[in-house]
């Protein structure tokens, strides 16, 4: 067996990588490098994992099958060096591990990276490079991936930050946040023609877009009404037909990098697997793994045009419908059935989702949640299936046993997440089908072992740490008087954070869901082993 290292020399040996089951790339990376430099179309910001296994990947094979002829620069905007020191030292490539429910694995070097840009001003050549691109005419997409908070421009008050208003009183700089960053580079563009361009967030947040226009817009405010920028670039920035700012909704598994996928490579002679440092930090190794099912929808808003995507299996439609495909799986079909095993989960002891699907009543909780609860009032987008969906995620990606998501993790914010995941339910029963909400069970169930689960003992009686939440101290305040084996003041202690609509969506008392709620509360904390009978009599 040969030793791989992942590099573009080390490729030159094809057969020894396809011997070892690694798909390559088969058009010329070299030549592709060179059309991309001179005329560049698309820009990502953020080359995390799931930007080097989804859309990179994806235009990786379009480039393949010709149907694109440039590939994507990354522009590093926050600690340059280190994300550079990523992808340098493997001339910019990635190794793909596609992990299926089936316990194969596929794995592709994707090599469509064609330039990595250190978007700083210490690195004086590699700065102006940046501008130079944005300046550039064919440049069609910036897309990013930089996590929630990178669109946020406030403090807990709701005041911009107050390194934010440091950069709001001068725009030449210094300029650290990435929203500041993207409009100052939109001003090279103005002054150099103000060509068109797209903005696209591929964060997973709702109305994502709005987010990503809203911060860029203030930047661009700030600067043109305090005269230091002509306000013809704000009626620039603000005008979509000259810059837009699509929705998206993106969704696919991408935890970090398993060691055990790094054991299966080594096993195939794939060398690049170390986590290394740099700065002192931890790294991410040459690969990413992630599961195969993947979603990407975009609403079709690029007034400078855009790649194919579509032949890379990603939808393109208009906003409402962008919304809906979020609104179902947010509501519906993922992220509520992710809430309930991850309350449970950690109540019954369990480290990964995976092993989860194996238990009956989890199964059976999760599956009544969606189907027989959520699918009556279900926000169907029409370009995918809502049923087809759950299945998906039932039958397939939760029970991969690949995917080392833990409960423990899901559990983080869950106060800030039940109003969504939950309430959106809730409310669309009270206006859409209001005799059947006091018929839930499965729902209320959760709100139950939510509950149940901040007192922070599992059903063995044994302590534990809840998940990181913004109100956890809060919560736990609340409910301190509540114990294992002490039944008799949970109505009393409860009932005042069921009326919080701020937290279930609704006020569960004048819904009459409260009474199913304060039950289950008293029976899971009526002894050891009574979350589990309790799951076991919802039937």
């Amino acid at each position: 067996m040969e030793s791989l290292h992942l590099s573009l020399e080390a490729l030159e040996n094809r057969k020894a990588w396809e011997a070892a089951g690694f798909e390559l790339p088969s058009y010329d990376i070299k030549k592709m490098r060179e059309r991309t430099v001179e005329k560049p179309i698309w820009i990502h910001i953020g080359a995390g994992n799931i930007f080097r296994i989804f859309p990179c990947r994806l235009h990786d094979e379009m480039l393949d099958r010709g149907e694109a002829d440039r590939g994507v620069i990354i522009l590093q905007t926050y600690d340059a060096e280190r994300n550079d020191a990523i992808l340098r030292p493997y001339d910019l490539l990635s190794t793909a591990v596609t992990l299926k429910s089936d316990g194969n694995i596929d794995l592709r070097v994707v090599g469509a990276i064609a330039e990595s840009v250190k978007f700083e001003p210490k690195f004086a050549e590699e700065y102006q490079r940046g501008h130079e691109l944005f300046a550039a005419p064919s440049l069609q997409v910036v897309s990013m991936t930089i996590t929630e908070k990178g669109y946020n421009l406030r403090d807990l008050d709701g005041d911009f930050t107050d390194n934010v208003k440091q950069e709001f009183a001068n725009p030449d700089g210094p300029i650290k946040n990435t929203m500041g960053i993207l409009t100052h580079l939109l001003y090279t563009r103005f002054k150099n023609g103000a060509h068109p361009i797209t903005l696209l967030s591929m964060d997973n947040c709702s109305h994502n877009g709005a987010r990503l226009r809203a911060a860029v817009l203030a930047y661009a405010d700030a600067w043109c009404k305090s005269g230091q920028l002509p306000q013809a670039f704000y009626d620039y920035v603000s005008d979509e037909s000259k810059v837009s700012f699509p929705w998206s909704m993106i969704d696919k598994i991408t935890p970090a990098a398993d060691p055990k996928v790094g054991e299966m490579l080594l096993e195939r002679g794939y060398q690049d697997v170390e986590m290394r440092t740099y700065g002192g930090r931890t790294i991410p190794p040459s690969y990413v793994n992630a599961e195969e099912t993947e979603y990407l929808v975009i609403e079709d808003n690029f007034p400078n045009g855009r790649p194919a995507w579509e032949k890379g299996g990603v939808y393109f439609t208009d906003r409402e419908t962008v919304d809906k495909v979020e609104t179902m799986k947010v509501t519906t079909c993922l992220n509520p059935l992710h809430t309930a095993l991850a309350v449970y989960g950690c109540l019954l002891g369990y480290d990964r989702i995976s092993a989860e699907m194996k238990d009956p009543d989890l199964v059976n909780l999760i599956k009544n949640i969606g189907y027989t609860e959520g699918m009556p009032v279900v926000v169907n987008p029409g370009i995918m299936d809502p049923r087809e969906f759950l299945d998906t995620c039932i039958n397939e990606r939760f029970p991969n046993p690949f995917i080392p998501d833990m409960p423990q993790r899901i559990a983080m914010d869950t106060s800030q997440k039940l109003p969504v995941r939950f309430g959106k339910t809730l409310q669309a029963y009270c206006e859409e089908m209001p005799d059947k909400i006091t018929q839930l069970t499965y729902i209320p169930a959760v709100f139950a072992g939510w509950i149940r689960y901040l007192i922070g003992v599992d059903d063995n009686g044994d302590e534990f740490e809840p998940s990181a939440d913004p109100m956890l101290a809060q919560l736990q305040e609340e409910l301190a008087d509540l114990a294992l084996g002490k039944t008799d003041n949970v109505a009393e202690v409860i009932t005042p954070l069921l009326r919080r609509d701020n937290i279930f969506g609704v006020d569960l008392v004048e819904t009459g869901l409260a009474d199913k709620v304060i039950e289950g509360v008293i029976r899971m904390l009526s002894g050891k082993g009574e979350v589990r009978k309790y799951l076991q009599s919802l039937g």
